[in-house]
């Protein structure tokens, strides 16, 4: 049985490469060229089940597809696959909270050929006609961050967060409010570029109308002129 090293010289002489490609904010008229090349040349394309709908439109009868999983099938699913094209799709932006890492730590990252794409977050503040340079980037989409304690750093202009059902915008905004934090306005994008697109955008003494469901979603707490005064 082959080491790690000893497989990755193996595929890095062939000149193997394991694509990713990052979808972008969802909807297929947002993905670059480079991605939708990357894509119709592979012979195995790797996501979602909504992935791969969302992309039926360029993938053919004959290329294979191979839906996400356990993580740890698809990293022996590629080693046994090395030798044909493969392309992994991630959704958003490759660099941001993607399958990167885990590819890169379980295979390596020289064999992998990554195609970015713009992140959601990206996509919301465009349609906000704001910059996002100032904010702080985080997740509390099945981690832990102290949003309490980083919406106070003086150096940025708020928060950007990928959020779950349980940290949720209502969750979070409600918690902020308790709080005492005031004039901070709560901004979230909810099925960002798809036809049921959805933002909302309120003073954080109106969190009461976020009780309810959400779906995919990007929240951006946004620090007002006044930011925490009454």
């Amino acid at each position: 049985m082959k080491t790690m090293k000893e497989w990755l010289v193996n595929v890095l002489q062939n000149q193997n490469k394991i694509n990713v490609v990052g979808l972008g904010p969802g909807n297929i008229k947002y993905l670059s060229t480079a991605g939708i090349e990357t894509i119709k040349e592979a012979e195995i394309v790797v996501g979602s089940i909504r992935q791969l709908s969302d992309l039926k439109s360029i993938i053919s009868e004959k290329q294979e597809v191979y839906i996400l999983g356990k993580l740890a099938e698809l990293i022996a699913y590629l080693k046994e696959n090395i030798e044909k094209n493969i392309t992994i799709i991630v959704s958003g932006d490759t660099g941001y909270y993607s399958l990167v890492p885990y590819l890169s730590k379980n295979l390596s990252k020289d064999i992998l050929n990554i195609v970015p794409n713009i992140s959601s977050y990206q996509y919301l503040f465009s349609k906000l006609g704001e910059n996002w340079q100032n904010f702080r980037l985080a997740s509390v989409h099945g981690r832990e961050f102290d949003y309490v304690k980083h919406i106070n750093d003086i150096e940025n202009s708020g928060l950007i967060l990928l959020t779950d059902d349980v940290q949720n915008p209502y969750e979070i905004a409600k918690k902020l409010y308790s709080l005492g934090i005031r004039n901070l306005i709560i901004i979230v994008g909810e099925n960002l570029s798809y036809d049921n697109e959805k933002i909302t955008i309120l003073e954080i003494e109106d969190y009461e109308k976020l009780n309810r469901k959400f779906d995919m979603n990007v929240l951006v707490l946004k620090k007002g002129e006044n930011y925490g005064k009454e």
